[in-house]
Formats: structure tokens, C-alpha cells, sequence
């Protein structure tokens, strides 16, 4: 898509080198659409008729979730052919999958929700219950939930801070662009049943944190192990609402109780003001482990 210099008219859709960035994201989001509508009419065709569930249940988002996934690498692919660009420059390579920054980010992950979780233990809000799953269940449901929030980790980390984020930061530069993406981000939240502002102002600053690990380690692999995990641990390991969802399965019969800043009320622990303590924690924590540097992916503006 490299382009001469344009006037008048045209100076509306092309920039200096290609077709300006809003039009860019504009396109994918019609692609990422279109392939979504596809596919949901294929299995209307399969099934001969449209699957309407009002319960919500793992299997039924794994399946959601990994349609929206596909559709968002394959919009992204249409537009790196188009583009004349590698698909890893939009920050997901397909060599650095479940490599060191998705474990790192993993641990991270798993150390932000059990620190958020004692520490609201310890003010007095949260308790853990009994086993709510026997052995074979504990299995099935961890194995289930493991499968999900790895895809929904993939499908919201790319489609936030992938393609968007890349082709957002060309056009305006990569901070501005990450605050425009997370507070969409945020927005799209206050859709689940049980979320609040609270809990979207926290989505907002998560996305701000993995825009960071974004920038840092040049990939999305640390935002998605990350991503993964805590969602894992909210939800299952600690069987507590995530976003406002409560979901079938969890390990243990755990509640919450006390005053909404501490507990989050329905949005779940990531609405409590200890949340953001956290965060704050990790901003910091971050920055001084992984210092800027010189870095080759240009999905980094």
C-alpha cells in the first residue's frame, strides 16, 4: 500500500506513504465483522437454526471466544497481505507463543489475583469456602477454563492492542492510541451483567498495563499470559466474579462480603480499590524490571 505524496480530495484517505491510519482500523473492523457474520451463518446452516442460551456457561463462551479470535487474526491477515507487512509486526508472533514473556507474564498474572485476593481476605472480605468440585470435576472444568481464558486472552489482547493498537499508534502516536484502545476496552466491559464504572475504570488501567508490556518486551505474549491467568485464577481458582460474570464450574464455594471498595461488590475483586493499590504496584514493578530498550518489532510506534 505505498503511495506518492496526494492532494486535495485524496489527501482525505491517503497520508504521505499509504491510506491513513483511521481508515486502516476502519477496514479491519469491517473484515473482523464480515468474517464474524460468516461464520455465525455457518452455524445457523449447520445447526438449522440460531443457538439463543440466556445461561451462561464455559463451553458456550470458548465457543464465542474462539470465533471472535479467528476472525480478528484473519481480519489482520487480509490487511498485512494488503499492507505489504508481516503479520508478527502487529505484535503477536507466532514464534514467540508460549515462550519466556508468556510465562512471565503467566506468573504475573497469577501473582496479581492471589495478591489481591489475600489482601482482601485480610481486611476481612473474602472467604474461601469448601471444595466445590470433586477430583474428576476439579479436573475437567480446570482443564475448560485453562482452554478459555488462554482464547480470550489471544482474541482481547490481539484485537485491543494488536492490528488496532499498531495502526491506531501510526496515526497518532503509541501512548495516545493506547488510551483511546483502553478506554474502549473499558466501555465494552460495562456490557457484562454485574459491571459497573468501577470495574471498567480497572479494565481501562489493566489495558494501560499491558499497552506497557506491549512497548517493553515488543510482543503480546506477556499481556496474554498475564490476561490468561488472572481471568483463570478469578474465576476458578479462587471462584469469584470476573467483570461481573459468575460462571458454573468453580473450585471452590467462595463469597465475598463487606463493603463494595473492599470487595468490589458484583463487578468481583477487580472492582475494589485494592485493585488499583495493585496496579499502582505493578506499573512501578514493571518499569523496573524491564527497562526500555531498543527493540526491533514494529508494532512498537
Amino acid at each position: 500500500m505505498e503511495l506518492h505524496t496526494s492532494t486535495g480530495l485524496q489527501s482525505v484517505f491517503l497520508g504521505p506513504r499509504e491510506v491513513r491510519a483511521g481508515w486502516r482500523a476502519g477496514l479491519y473492523l469491517a473484515l473482523f465483522l464480515l468474517f464474524l457474520f460468516l461464520l455465525q451463518g455457518l452455524a445457523v446452516l449447520a445447526h438449522g437454526k440460531i443457538f439463543v442460551s440466556d445461561h451462561i456457561t464455559p463451553g458456550i463462551l470458548l465457543a464465542g471466544e474462539a470465533a471472535q479470535a479467528a476472525c480478528a487474526i484473519a481480519a489482520a491477515l487480509v490487511m498485512a497481505r494488503m499492507e505489504g507487512r508481516r503479520f508478527e509486526e502487529y505484535g503477536m508472533s507466532w514464534r514467540g507463543a508460549l515462550r519466556a514473556h508468556f510465562w512471565q507474564g503467566l506468573l504475573w498474572g497469577i501473582a496479581e489475583i492471589t495478591a489481591l485476593v489475600v489482601l482482601i481476605r485480610a481486611l476481612g472480605g473474602y472467604s474461601f469456602g469448601g471444595w466445590a468440585l470433586g477430583r474428576g470435576e476439579a479436573v475437567k472444568f480446570a482443564l475448560l477454563y485453562g482452554l478459555l481464558f488462554l482464547i480470550v486472552g489471544v482474541y482481547e489482547e490481539f484485537f485491543f492492542r494488536g492490528y488496532l493498537q499498531f495502526t491506531t499508534a501510526s496515526g497518532m502516536g503509541f501512548w495516545p492510541a493506547a488510551v483511546l484502545l483502553s478506554a474502549v476496552f473499558g466501555a465494552v466491559h460495562l456490557n457484562n451483567p454485574g459491571e459497573g464504572p468501577v470495574g471498567a475504570l480497572g479494565v481501562f488501567l489493566i489495558g494501560m498495563f499491558f499497552c506497557l508490556t506491549l512497548r517493553r518486551t515488543g510482543t503480546l505474549w506477556f499481556a496474554i499470559g498475564s490476561h490468561a491467568a488472572f481471568d483463570f485464577g478469578e474465576t476458578y481458582l479462587y471462584s469469584v466474579p470476573n467483570s461481573g460474570l459468575v460462571l458454573p464450574g468453580r473450585l471452590l464455594s467462595a463469597s465475598l462480603y463487606g463493603p463494595r471498595w473492599l470487595t468490589g461488590g458484583t463487578v468481583g475483586p477487580e472492582g475494589s480499590v485494592v485493585s488499583f493499590a495493585i496496579l499502582a504496584v505493578m506499573f512501578v514493578l514493571f518499569d523496573r524490571l524491564y527497562p526500555p530498550k531498543q527493540n526491533s518489532v514494529s508494532a512498537i510506534q
